[in-house]
């Protein structure tokens, strides 16, 4: 019986690495944008309930979205030296196992959004369906990191469905900015692997912007501050949004010396930088909404 439970203890824990659940910075990337949407919709505080299920809801597509990134890479990831040795692709999980996973989690979230209002139901499948097509665009398009910022980004009018009943302007500014950040850290991310994505004909912002990829960065960090400065001017926030942004639009000349060399360590440490970032501009808005009160 005991060997039974280890059995399945070490399932369980090669399903969590399959998942990701080793690596948070992912369910707080996807996070980040979606308490800005949710404090932009309800004005400060939202709905508990529908916190709570947002919440839930993050961290369980997020891990559908890993699996079945790793399942549709489990041909290229032994090729790459930061992958090969993922389960799916060790062969440790099969790749029935993966895809029974995924569907299993993306069930487990639509049931959370179930408890939500039609309008949000009817956006969630746009969601599932950015999210499990993502893995699949960096063999079609050199731009399959705007794709991640759209199914990170949907949260957005969702939220502001579920909150308000109805998608307004300021939801889609909150998802232009999302898919224009990941952009940046999803690029920085992609800097890492740029060389075995080359050898074996992976595409990426990262291969396609090439010797211009800070420049590109730089570009699209400045879009990024202007596109979150006009969020504040439309919400009518305050001082502490507006110090916020400042603050956390300094660390894009941190990230910017961090790849400056375009090393993996130094784009990868730009990448988990964002974190930061977008918890920066997230207390701005709570800030602004506690102080208001």
């Amino acid at each position: 019986m005991s060997s039974i439970a280890a059995d399945w203890r070490a399932r369980l824990g090669l399903y969590a690495q399959l998942a990701r659940l080793n690596r948070p910075i992912g369910n707080f990337l996807l996070l980040w944008p979606t308490l800005w949407a949710l404090w932009l919709a309800a004005e400060g505080w939202p709905n508990f309930g529908v916190l709570v299920i947002f919440i839930l809801g993050v961290l369980i597509m997020r891990a559908a979205g890993c699996v079945i990134n790793d399942y549709a890479d489990r041909d290229f990831d032994r090729h790459v030296k930061r992958t090969r040795e993922r389960p799916l692709t060790t062969g440790a999980v099969s790749e029935r196992e993966a895809l029974t996973l995924f569907i299993l989690l993306c069930l487990i979230a639509f049931a959370l959004v179930l408890l939500l209002n039609p309008l949000t139901i009817m956006l969630s499948v746009v969601g599932v369906a950015l999210a499990a097509s993502y893995p699949f665009m960096k063999r079609h398009t050199y731009l399959p990191q705007v794709h991640l910022g759209a199914a990170f980004g949907w949260a957005a009018p969702m939220a502001f469905a579920a909150q308000t009943g109805e998608v307004a302007p300021l939801a889609w500014l909150v998802f232009a900015a999302a898919i224009v950040w990941a952009s940046i850290y999803d690029t920085q991310y992609a800097m890492v692997d740029r060389d075995d994505d080359i050898r074996i004909g992976i595409k990426s912002t990262a291969v396609l912007f090439g010797s211009y990829d800070r420049l590109m960065i730089g570009l699209l960090q400045i879009l990024l501050t202007l596109l979150l400065a006009v969020i504040g001017w439309r919400a009518e926030l305050g001082w502490a949004y507006y110090l916020a942004l400042i603050a956390a639009s300094a660390l894009f000349i941190r990230q910017q010396w961090l790849i400056r060399t375009r090393s993996r360590e130094g784009s990868f440490q730009a990448f988990l930088n964002n974190n930061i970032y977008g918890g920066i501009v997230f207390l701005g808005l709570f800030c602004h909404y506690a102080l208001s009160v």
